[in-house]
């Protein structure tokens, strides 16, 4: 049955299409424009500049947000959103709105530092200064458009637009977001569930995903929908990383986790902190090295009556192991540490944060260890070293990679494949289309196939692209055509060519130290001079 009589529904895909980063997905209808997140794009420097450009949309004329949680890849472009004319409400649950108000401003502050150090660069080589995507004062000034939900309340968004929200077990605060379009006139609403991140079965502090079923469409995440990870019990977490803590011990130096801020980060200590205390792993200390994570575990301590789990949250968090390092100046003096520590420290894809300076000091010590816990973008600094990168650039200087790289999946905020298939089964009947957003090529297309292979009767599943625009009546989706692209797809799914540079340099300096003699290395440059067509100075002879 038609849903509307004259009614039009479009949702946009304005990020996190065949990509994991960027979620924004816009609802137009005659009356009202909705945005469900409003995230910041991570990973490649192309993909990057879509923070600095023009929004898909006029700002102006969002009527209200409805914001999954707290996580920058959802939350991310939210100031920027205000400070470009939005003057609606930004509908959160108080957990995200907590989270935020570190998140965001902290946010804003890295990118005012970071820009500064560029204009210092580009001063010395008489380059244009450029400005932040916004300033740490813009993103304080947004949380005045925050306002705080229930969980499977409904509440009027804007004209004509229901929604509530439902605990999504990924993050505190974190929920898929239902949404519910009234009719012009007759029929039945239009009903769209976005499913924002959903939590994996047994997540140390969050319940099990929960959500609605019978509704219209359903638009569902991909992180891992290519991934099948075993069952681990809580008690086999514990071992995998208490395993992972001797190794690190044995092998002398320092252990270095890139962790999330949120959540992740209070996962990992409070587990590294209970087997301390159990003995079940050596003591040793543990700097918590992101003023960002120590305000949010500060966040989590607030919470802790709403969250899973036994543990005795405040009383481990002030374990005498347990070290807070919030200034630069405390930050630096854990370098002098020698011997086995353990650093937690942002970002968890290595992207930025402090976690760069101490991997530039012990990235190339055969006794320093880097555990990854997290999933890894494309593009990012974690994913090349995920991939087995043996030298990386990092603040534009070469860094061999000599340290232990290891990866427990175990903290995952994500639900992998069978997981997620499951999670789309309980939601049906799923009337009119399945949209898959938030992965990479490999995960849509895994996730895509599971939905075929278990929904012989189910409807379309579509894999949208960055910008792609569908109208939602009738009896399925319609992609709309005339849409300007910000970026093509290639660019979307594909390392750039700043990516492709710092490849070509870590290569040729490999191969320049490899050669025999200075008449091969001279012979080297001349070949990459006449392949740039520039014969250049002639090198020294060997």
């Amino acid at each position: 049955m038609s849903t509307t009589s004259g009614q039009s529904v479009t949702l946009q895909f304005c990020g996190a299409a065949h990509t994991v980063t960027g979620s924004c997905l816009l609802f137009r209808t005659p009356r009202a424009q909705v945005l469900v997140d409003c995230g910041m794009f991570q990973g490649p420097k192309t993909l990057k500049s879509l923070n600095y450009g023009a929004f898909a949309f006029n700002p102006a004329e969002i009527d209200a947000v409805l914001l999954t949680h707290a996580h920058i890849d959802h939350s991310g472009l939210l100031p920027k959103l205000v400070a470009g004319g939005f003057r609606g409400r930004i509908l959160a649950t108080r957990g995200t709105i907590d989270l935020c108000s570190y998140l965001l401003p902290d946010a804003g502050y890295i990118q005012e530092s970071e820009v500064a150090t560029l204009n210092q660069r580009n001063a010395a080589r008489g380059r244009a200064a450029v400005s932040p995507i916004y300033t740490k004062a813009d993103a304080i000034a947004s949380l005045n458009a925050f306002r705080p939900v229930d969980y499977e309340t409904w509440l009027t968004v804007a004209p004509g637009v229901r929604a509530r929200f439902w605990n999504a077990g990924h993050l505190l605060g974190s929920a898929s977001v239902e949404l519910e379009f009234e009719p012009a006139s007759g029929g039945r609403p239009l009903t769209v569930l976005a499913s924002g991140d959903i939590g994996p079965n047994g997540k140390l502090f969050q319940p099990d995903p929960d959500a609605p079923s019978g509704v219209d469409y359903v638009v569902c995440e991909s992180t891992y929908g290519d991934s099948d990870r075993p069952e681990v019990s809580s008690k086999e977490r514990r071992k995998h990383l208490a395993d992972e803590l001797r190794a690190a011990r044995s092998a002398g130096g320092a252990l270095l986790i890139p962790a999330f801020a949120v959540e992740r980060t209070q996962e990992l200590l409070v587990e590294l902190l209970d087997l301390m205390e159990r003995r079940e792993v050596p003591s040793a200390p543990v700097f918590l090295d992101s003023p960002l994570a120590i305000r949010a575990t500060e966040v989590f301590r607030q919470h802790a009556s709403s969250l899973e789990g036994d543990f005795d949250i405040d009383r481990l968090l002030d374990s005498p192991h347990l070290h807070a390092t919030e200034t630069v100046e405390e930050s630096k003096r854990i370098g002098r540490f020698s011997g086995f520590h353990i650093i937690v420290a942002g970002s968890g894809m290595c992207e930025a944060g402090r976690i760069r300076h101490h991997l530039k000091h012990w990235l190339w010590r055969r006794d320093a260890t880097v555990l990854l816990t997290g999933f890894q973008a494309r593009g990012t600094l974690g994913r090349f070293l995920a991939d087995g990168a043996t030298a990386v650039r990092i603040q534009g200087e070469e860094v061999k990679v000599a340290a232990r790289i290891r990866q427990v999946d175990d903290y995952s905020g994500h639900a992998d494949g069978p997981e997620l298939i499951d999670w789309i089964a309980s939601r049906h009947p799923i009337r009119r289309g399945i949209f898959l957003e938030h992965g990479e090529r490999r995960a849509l297309e895994a996730l895509r196939q599971r939905v075929v292979d278990r929904f012989h009767d189910a409807p379309v599943c579509l894999v949208p692209e960055l910008d792609q625009r569908f109208e939602l009546g009738g009896d399925a989706a319609r992609p709309l055509e005339g849409v300007q692209r910000r970026l093509q797809p290639e660019a979307v799914e594909n390392l750039d060519w700043h990516n492709e540079m710092s490849r070509l340099i870590l290569d040729i300096n490999t191969r320049l130290e490899a050669a025999s003699s200075d008449r091969e290395r001279d012979q080297l440059v001349r070949t990459l001079r006449q392949a740039l067509g520039s014969a250049g100075p002639a090198g020294p002879r060997g």
